[in-house]
């Protein structure tokens, strides 16, 4: 992944970040697990691009596999940036974003759409979560830990925070 300028990037005229999905049953799955989708333009029947507003936050899942089983699984949860915000190369994102987790290998990414759950499950929309929980999730994982669930609790806090910071 490589970080570059906004500048050596071709951007939406409307400042939208867009993400290819791909859906080839038992081959090639690529989904959306949470985020405010701002436009969905369907290809065909087997892809479509969903776009997402600078600043939104939303968690993209890839799938692969042949005929002895999968090859290739991976979860990033990605900020989508602002015209004048740097940001990281994303395979299937357009044109990149702010990487808060990335994590490879089923029993990793298992591990954070048990995390995505309990968010979840706490009553708080994943995209609405501190961004600072994607990096601990990230940081927790990569490291052979259990992430520390984000509770509603939490979550306020971040809300006082960010509109302190406002």
């Amino acid at each position: 992944m490589t970080r570059l300028p906004v500048s050596l990037q071709k951007l939406d005229p409307n400042g939208l970040t867009h993400v290819e999905l791909t859906w080839i049953e038992k081959r090639i799955e690529h989904w959306i697990r949470f985020g405010r989708v701002a436009k969905d333009q369907i290809i065909d029947r087997r892809r479509r691009i969903v776009s997402f507003r600078p600043g939104a936050i939303f968690a993209f899942v890839r799938w692969a596999a042949n005929d002895y089983g999968t090859i290739m699984s991976r979860v990033d949860v990605v900020r989508a940036v602002a015209a004048n915000e740097p940001f990281t190369t994303l395979p299937f994102v357009r044109p990149g974003g702010e990487i808060l987790l990335s994590i490879q290998g089923w029993p990793k990414v298992s591990k954070v759409l048990a995390a995505i759950d309990t968010t979840d499950a706490a009553g708080v929309d994943p995209c609405d979560a501190a961004p600072d929980h994607w990096r601990h999730v990230h940081n927790r994982i990569t490291a052979g830990q259990e992430p520390r669930a984000y509770t509603l609790e939490r979550h306020r806090a971040w809300l006082k925070r960010r509109k302190a910071e406002g």
